[in-house]
């Protein structure tokens, strides 16, 4: 995979604000929806739909494509924003968010809308699903890479430990997960409800290949890919470190913002602050 030019990670820098400007209108028009996740893993959605997925958005089941699975069903505003921003659909579409009859569901529902994997919602399944399809991908002898996106909080879950330990079995060196590392969950800081570190240690001792990086930085995040890519006979797996809420000062790093929406006072406050 070719690394992006400076001029593209500002390209990218640009799409992730225009990214979150959609995220907090549509949270704001549904009154319901999660938030700081959603804000916090834009800058590694948009690394995805614009510089290392093979996608094709006039083709959603083009047989070539990448997989994208995300198991922390919850944070589906910014898959769907960045799907929008990618000409998947209008963006207009957006402001439908939860409301009777949308594609657009409150967790992503697969026969729904064209381009999503996996229906998602009940937490650690995610990783299961993409050991699954990354086998048959390689039974089939194909290429395509599959990427698992994944928070930190199912980590809590035994399922997510079952998966790991499948994905090691069977070599699965076409699968890349990312966590999202942000420390929060519905309940408060992950460390306090149930301590997960060291991650990076547990991932180590499973003989996953294991890389920590920031979240935030792109040219970092995408050189990670590019290193997990070429890393053979073992699953990868890259622990993004973000902050929930990232681009509004107000909100970030607030775990009360994990399942709760912007009014639309605070909402038009937010996309003021983006703009500038």
């Amino acid at each position: 995979m070719q690394l992006p030019s400076k001029t593209k990670i500002r390209k990218l820098q640009d799409t992730a604000i225009d990214i979150r400007i959609n995220l907090i209108k549509m949270l704001a028009e549904a009154g319901t929806g999660h938030t700081a996740g959603s804000l916090g893993m834009t800058d590694i959605f948009t690394a995805f739909y614009f510089h290392v997925l093979k996608h094709r958005p006039t083709d959603p089941n083009w047989s070539g494509r990448d997989r994208l699975i995300l198991s922390n069903g919850h944070i589906c505003p910014v898959r769907y924003a960045s799907m929008a921003q990618a000409e998947y659909f209008d963006t207009k579409e957006l402001l439908t968010l939860r409301k009777f009859g949308t594609r657009l569901q409150g967790h992503p529902e697969k026969d729904k809308l064209p381009g999503v994997e996996t229906t998602s919602g009940p937490l650690g399944c995610g990783l299961g699903q993409s050991a699954g399809i990354a086998l048959g991908l390689k039974m089939d002898k194909k290429n395509n890479w599959v990427y698992s996106l994944t928070s930190d909080g199912e980590h809590e879950e035994g399922n997510t430990w079952e998966s790991v330990m499948f994905a090691a079995k069977y070599k699965l060196d076409n699968l890349i997960q990312v966590i999202d590392r942000n420390r929060i969950q519905i309940g408060g800081d992950t460390e306090k409800v149930m301590p997960l570190e060291s991650l990076s240690k547990k991932y180590q001792a499973f003989n996953w290949h294991v890389q920590e990086v920031d979240g935030h930085n792109f040219e970092q995040f995408i050189k990670a890919i590019a290193k997990a890519q070429v890393i053979k006979n073992k699953p990868k797996v890259i622990i993004a470190k973000t902050v929930p809420g990232k681009g509004i000062p107000e909100i970030e790093n607030d775990y009360s913002w994990h399942g709760k929406t912007p009014t639309k006072q605070q909402a038009a406050q937010f996309i003021h602050h983006l703009s500038k």
